[in-house]
């Protein structure tokens, strides 16, 4: 059977007008909004020697990254599932300043799997991410970018939920917890499923207080009583209390948000070193939006940040956004030698418009083609009409 030689491989796909143009200018909005908050633009290369794109990201990312051998070197190149690690490797190892840094970016990833059964496999990443300062206010300025982009947008966020990975990592040292079962624990909290981990626990002999603090941790979902109530469940671990003290500061400096707590959220647990947050919306089935603290990233590349930042799939986001009806392209005729026509669209270009030079020998495709109006000479002056459907 010859194969059809137009087909996408599964889960990715074309992006056509319609779409792709509701995207770029979300795309201009967005990246404009962060240079308005002092956010600089970076453009990182699709692909990286592995060991450059996957250090210190943990096994997740590594799962998700295709790999393929450079011709020019022998060496195993990856192409990028995750543009933040690139992020992070530019401000450690390329700009190098002292204070803080802000950057932002936009591009396609490509990741082995869907993330769910709807995705694509190559969304398109847009995010910003803040280096060099240590505290919440840092962790509070992401968080409110990310409110004012998901505003831009139109799209509302029903709520953002807060975590923190260094309670289950103090937990899981002041256990004796081993790697392998630290991963199995990881799972089955990211699913809250709590049968399969009382059993994990038994299994292992996990000694109290910490089996009963690991216990408590898909408990804590909800508003600041269900903090304050696995708060109690958990033991006086200066690690655990210092991140509990973050996050109830977190969630005071965000009051313009729908703000909860879900300390089983565990998301790029090898990846994140502290605060953690997801956004959700009222009509999508998985986080908007993703992001959190970092800070052990840059050390992989010779120098330890601060870093905080978010990312989200632009081409999600635009999904989820109310649609605006599009503007239709002008068309105009073909006659290049009428020095007014040529006055008129120079003009309407100028003012943002898309005109069409009507080419011979194809009447009656141009609705088609996105025109809407067209040109006409009326009174001796042209004037914009719109086209017989």
């Amino acid at each position: 059977m010859t194969m059809r030689r137009w087909l996408l491989p599964e889960a990715i796909e074309d992006v056509l007008p319609a779409e792709a143009g509701q995207v770029e200018a979300m795309r201009r909005r967005l990246l404009d909004l962060f240079r308005g908050h002092g956010y600089e633009y970076v453009i990182p290369p699709l692909l990286e020697y592995v060991e450059s794109l996957l250090t210190g990201t943990g096994r997740d990312l590594d799962l998700r990254t295709f790999k393929l051998v450079d011709q020019l070197s022998g060496r195993t190149l990856g192409v990028r599932a995750d543009i933040t690690p690139q992020v992070a490797r530019i401000d450690a190892h390329l700009l190098n300043r002292k204070g803080v840094t802000r950057l932002c970016y936009c591009g396609s990833v490509l990741h082995t799997l869907p993330a769910a059964l709807s995705s694509s496999r190559q969304p398109l990443q847009i995010g910003a991410e803040l280096y060099g300062h240590a505290g919440s206010e840092a962790d509070v300025e992401i968080i409110r970018l990310l409110a004012d982009a998901l505003k831009l947008s139109g799209v509302v966020a029903s709520r953002v939920d807060l975590g923190h990975v260094g309670i289950f990592r103090a937990l899981a040292d002041s256990a004796g917890i081993d790697a392998d079962l630290e991963q199995e624990l990881f799972g089955v909290l990211q699913a809250k499923d709590q049968p399969t981990l009382r059993e994990l626990l038994n299994g292992a002999r996990v000694a109290e207080p910490f089996r009963s603090a690991l216990l408590a941790l898909p408990e804590c979902y909800g508003g600041s009583a269900a903090l304050a109530a696995v708060a109690q469940r958990l033991p006086a671990l200066p690690e655990i209390e210092r991140a509990l003290a973050e996050l109830a500061a977190l969630a005071r400096s965000v009051t313009d948000l729908p703000v909860s707590f879900d300390l089983s959220d565990l998301r790029g647990y090898h990846y994140h070193s502290g605060a953690v947050f997801a956004a959700y919306g009222a009509d999508h089935p998985g986080p908007i939006a993703l992001g959190g603290r970092y800070d052990e990233v840059g050390l992989s590349f010779g120098r330890a940040r601060p870093a905080t930042g978010f990312s989200l799939d632009l081409r999600e986001l635009v999904r989820l956004a109310p649609r605006a009806a599009a503007p239709g392209m002008i068309l105009a005729p073909w006659a290049p030698e009428d020095a007014a026509l040529q006055r008129t669209v120079a003009d309407l270009r100028a003012a943002g418009e898309g005109v069409v030079a009507a080419l011979p020998g194809h009447d009656g495709d141009w609705l088609d083609a996105g025109c809407d109006r067209r040109l006409v000479v009326r009174d001796g002056r042209w004037q914009i009409e719109f086209l017989a459907s």
